[in-house]
């Protein structure tokens, strides 16, 4: 059975776990520390607050183990929140996260809460079903390495879903609309690696 991690320190973790739970042969595992990374297959970066996710994972000490972790190979997958913090870069702002994955973000590129919206369309790499994508303050790539960074789907010519090599970043958040395609994607992509 895969063990598929969910960084439970905030953000949408239970919805990423409910999702995991209607796959087959997929154990959910809630990551808070160190000793939560034994045994997991892969790793989901939820949405959230990126500023305070960043904080949480220097606070605990998380940060270079978890690039450390990426870097070595353990698939990630970040949607809105978790794509910052994996991002080379944040427009506006110098600091920055993990810097794992050769995007330049802008953070809240969609608008405020109250712009928030569903997208339902296919992601031909992703699944044969149409896909709901819900936006809320969603980031939006800006600029992206063509030469390392696969492009799954893009809004107005920007990306808003992406691979490169061991690591998938979305925009949106399948997690939160009863939909499982992009999770199963993940765990499919875990099995490739």
């Amino acid at each position: 059975m895969l063990r598929v991690g969910v960084l439970g320190l905030q953000g949408g973790v239970e919805e990423h776990i409910s999702a995991l739970k209607s796959l087959e042969n997929v154990m959910p595992v809630w990551v808070r520390t160190r000793e939560d990374f034994e045994g997991i297959d892969g790793l989901i970066l939820p949405g959230g607050e990126s500023t305070t996710l960043g904080k949480l994972l220097h606070r605990l000490d998380l940060m270079d183990f978890l690039r450390d972790k990426i870097a070595s190979g353990l698939p990630v997958w970040g949607t809105c929140a978790g794509m910052i913090l994996l991002a080379d870069q944040i427009e506006g702002q110098d600091e920055t996260h993990l810097k794992l994955l050769h995007v330049k973000v802008s953070r809240n590129a969609f608008g405020r809460q109250l712009d928030s919206f569903d997208k339902l369309d296919n992601i031909p790499a992703v699944s044969e079903q149409p896909i709901r994508m819900r936006f809320i303050r969603a980031p939006r790539i800006m600029d992206w390495d063509k030469e390392k960074v696969e492009v799954l789907y893009k809004i107005d010519e920007f990306p808003v879903a992406v691979r490169q090599g061991n690591i998938l970043a979305t925009s949106f958040h399948p997690e939160l609309v009863g939909e499982n395609q992009v999770h199963q994607y993940f765990v499919d992509m875990i099995y490739k690696i």
